[in-house]
C-alpha cells in the first residue's frame, strides 16, 4: 500500500492536488482548497505596503497587533484632470472574519462626493458599487481602491462639487 500526493494547480488562491492511493485497486481523488484567511490577509499587506506601480494606492493594517487583521487604511491619490486631482483621500476597509469569502466594509475617512459614497456616513454602498455587489474570493482590497479611483475617472463623478480638501468625517469605522 502507497499513497502519492502531486500538486495539479495554484491560482486564484486555490491549490488543487491529486491523490493516488495503491491498495488492491488503483484510486485516484483531486480536491482543491482555499488559502486561509490569513495568509492571504499577509499577501495583501505585503502587497498593499510596497503600494501601485503608479504609486496612486497604498494600504496596510491600522494596528500591526491586531491578530485577526481585520481593520486597515487604503489611501487613494485623486487621478489628474479630475476634480480630484492629487487631494489624498483615506480609507478604512474592515476585514470581517469571512473575509475573503465576504466582502469587506468600505469607507472614506475624508470626505468625498463619489456617486456610490453614502454623503453621510462616507460609507461605500455596495448595491452601488459593483465590485462589492458582485464581490468574489479572488478580489482584493488593492482591487477595491482601484477601481474607486477608476470611479474618481466615470464621467458621473469626474466634475462633481467636492467638500473643501483635508475634512475628515467622525467617529471612525
Amino acid at each position: 500500500m502507497y499513497a502519492e500526493c502531486y500538486i495539479v494547480g495554484m491560482g486564484d488562491n486555490k491549490v488543487s492536488l491529486r491523490f493516488s492511493y495503491d491498495i488492491i485497486l488503483k484510486c485516484d481523488y483531486t480536491c482543491s482548497f482555499s488559502v486561509p484567511r490569513s495568509f492571504r490577509l499577509l499577501e495583501e499587506l505585503e502587497r498593499g505596503e510596497r503600494g501601485t506601480a503608479d504609486g496612486m494606492i497604498s494600504y496596510g493594517m491600522d494596528d500591526t497587533d491586531d491578530l485577526h487583521m481585520k481593520s486597515w487604511t487604503g489611501t487613494i491619490i485623486g487621478p489628474p484632470d479630475t476634480i480630484y486631482d492629487g487631494d489624498i483621500y483615506e480609507v478604512k476597509i474592515f476585514c470581517g472574519m469571512d473575509y475573503p469569502d465576504k466582502p469587506p466594509i468600505v469607507k472614506f475617512e475624508t470626505q468625498i462626493n463619489l456617486t456610490v459614497v453614502n454623503q453621510e456616513t462616507g460609507l461605500v454602498e455596495p448595491r452601488l458599487f459593483s465590485l462589492l455587489a458582485e464581490w468574489q474570493r479572488d478580489y482584493t482590497m488593492e482591487d477595491i481602491l482601484i477601481e474607486l479611483r477608476d470611479e474618481m475617472l466615470s464621467s458621473k463623478n469626474r466634475r462633481l462639487a467636492q467638500p473643501p480638501e483635508g475634512n475628515y468625517r467622525s467617529p471612525p469605522l
